[in-house]
């Protein structure tokens, strides 16, 4: 067993390898060679809910998002070490005003989609109009809703007028978001149902079949930033995490990434094989528990404090995950930019007492009566093993009476934007790296959630100062007041941030870099040297 592990720069970006440990080979292996094959556990399936996985106005998840990396441009795009978005699709792009609020692109000339139709600025107001247009209900149009006006005074040329400053826009266009698409392909005002892709990035999606297999072929129009290591990709889709780590020290796979549970991540860590590497990084994806705040039990403050006073996260990571993660008290994680323990500082360690003198004071009677409820099949094996956790922590309070709620992720996601669950379970990945990512999806109208809980100080006053800062790190102060305010009311708790595991065979190179912040996997980085 050889074991890597990569960290983080001061402030987070894209992964920045660095080896502990030797193994394996490190050098580039070119784009040819056999397909590397790698398994995976997410599920990507058209449902009545969600008809369109794969179009950049519906997809709004890792799994998807990985598939859009690989096979769509963006204006922009990150580097393999640093923060800053570069250009990808474009040449150059810059604001070209003081306050943030006109972002003008330059696009490279001579850009083609893989079915050779030409790639223009057209194609790009056409996208983020669409986009916007469409704006599904399960997709990240928010991420571009503060687009007044988009305009194309040249093929080459694109201008974005925004309705408000925002210093975090060229992000923005560095997501799968801001995906070009093929204006005479896709549909203006409606999904491009199904599973078939058309793009302009580093791989074409061959086939897809979501209860086998994805494959993905170089595409020869590709111009952009990646080198590729490789000509083909086949992703393996699993039913459960074991059968794919079966498959790997059998030899059927090359690479597998999500989602290992702490188990196999121990397993594979401590084994005597000496041909499989296993890569670990810091991660910035956290979990945390949503309150309905419509719900007539959980409307009341205490009731969410309460919780917050009980929940033991420390137990959590140590008994459900083997501390494969790490207690978070925030919604910002560490490495991010303007963290801060908030919910540490306010509710320090787990104290009952302090919990039932929360509810007296509201004069709310106990057992408190609640439902939990959460994904049995996307946030991998472990999710039902962390909320029976939680209810015995609860529980053994004997403050609260808990019902656990287990639901299938194509029925889960559209019912919790429904509003039909009173407390749930969900994970996030952040759009880029950014605290505002992890603060701007779940506040406003039309938040990723759909929650119902409304802050006007955040949302009118604090979020929006951080967007005219163009120097990040001078916002810390408002975004660490909007960590201490959600802290102080509870629509959301947060429990634990990950960290990011991939196992491959020794042979397989580019794993160092293979993960980006986001958990998305860069496929190109992935070859095949002399094995170790």
């Amino acid at each position: 067993m050889n074991r890597k592990l990569l960290v983080l720069p001061a402030v987070v970006g894209l992964i920045a390898p660095a080896l502990a440990a030797c193994g394996g080979s490190s050098g580039s292996s070119g784009g040819g060679g056999d397909a590397i094959v790698v398994g995976t556990t997410d599920r990507i399936e058209a449902t009545k809910d969600a008809p369109a996985p794969l179009d950049p106005a519906a997809a709004y998840d890792v799994a998807a998002w990985t598939v859009l990396r690989n096979t769509f441009q963006t204006l922009l795009s990150y580097p393999r070490t640093g923060t800053d978005p570069v250009p990808e699709a474009a040449e150059r792009c810059g604001f070209t005003d003081q306050l943030s609020e006109t972002y003008r692109c330059t696009m490279h000339t001579g850009l083609q989609f893989s079915n050779g139709d030409p790639l223009t600025a057209a194609d790009v107001k056409f996208s983020v109009d669409r986009m916007l247009a469409i704006r599904d209900p399960n997709g990240p149009s928010g991420l571009l809703d503060n687009v007044d006006k988009v305009e194309t005074p040249t093929d080459s040329t694109v201008v974005f007028h925004l309705k408000t400053p925002d210093a975090t826009f060229p992000f923005k266009l560095a997501t799968p978001a801001a995906s070009i698409v093929d204006s005479k392909v896709y549909p203006a005002n409606k999904v491009y149902s199904g599973t078939s892709v058309l793009g302009s990035g580093p791989y074409t999606l061959a086939s897809f079949d979501s209860s086998n297999e994805a494959v993905f072929q170089k595409n020869p129009h590709y111009k952009g930033n990646a080198k590729l290591n490789n000509s083909k990709i086949e992703l393996k889709f699993f039913k459960s995490s074991s059968d794919m780590e079966a498959a790997l020290k059998a030899g059927h796979i090359d690479v597998m990434n999500r989602s290992m549970t702490p188990d196999e991540i121990s397993g594979l860590s401590n084994g005597t094989s000496q041909n499989i590497n296993l890569v670990e990084a810091p991660g910035t994806e956290i979990r945390y528990l949503v309150f309905n705040t419509n719900d007539a039990t959980v409307k009341n403050p205490a009731v969410r404090k309460a919780v917050a006073q009980i929940v033991d996260r420390s137990a959590l990571v140590r008994d459900v995950y083997a501390r494969t993660s790490q207690p978070l008290y925030s919604m910002v994680p560490q490495g991010i930019t303007g963290h801060t323990n908030s919910f540490f500082n306010i509710y320090n360690n787990p104290n009952v007492s302090a919990a039932r003198s929360t509810l007296e004071k509201a004069g709310i009677s106990t057992p408190v009566p609640l439902t939990l409820s959460y994904t049995t099949d996307h946030y991998g094996e472990s999710t039902t093993k962390e909320f029976t956790e939680l209810k015995n922590q609860l529980e053994s309070s004997g403050l609260f009476k808990v019902t656990l709620q287990g639901v299938p992720w194509s029925a889960f996601r559209p019912a919790e934007r429904k509003g039909q669950y009173q407390v749930y379970g969900m994970g996030w990945f952040p759009d880029f790296p950014d605290p505002d990512s992890y603060i701007g999806p779940f506040f406003g109208k039309d938040n990723f959630l759909g929650s119902p809980y409304h802050n006007d100080a955040i949302e009118s006053q604090l979020l929006p100062q951080t967007r005219t800062v163009a120097e990040r790190s001078t916002a810390v102060n408002a975004f660490q007041e909007i960590q201490d305010d959600i802290a102080k009311d509870v629509p959301f708790l947060p429990l634990w941030q990950g960290k990011q595991y991939l196992a491959a065979q020794s042979q397989i190179t580019g794993t160092e870099w293979a993960m980006n912040a986001s958990s998305e996997l860069q496929y190109w980085e992935l070859g095949k040297g002399v094995k170790g």
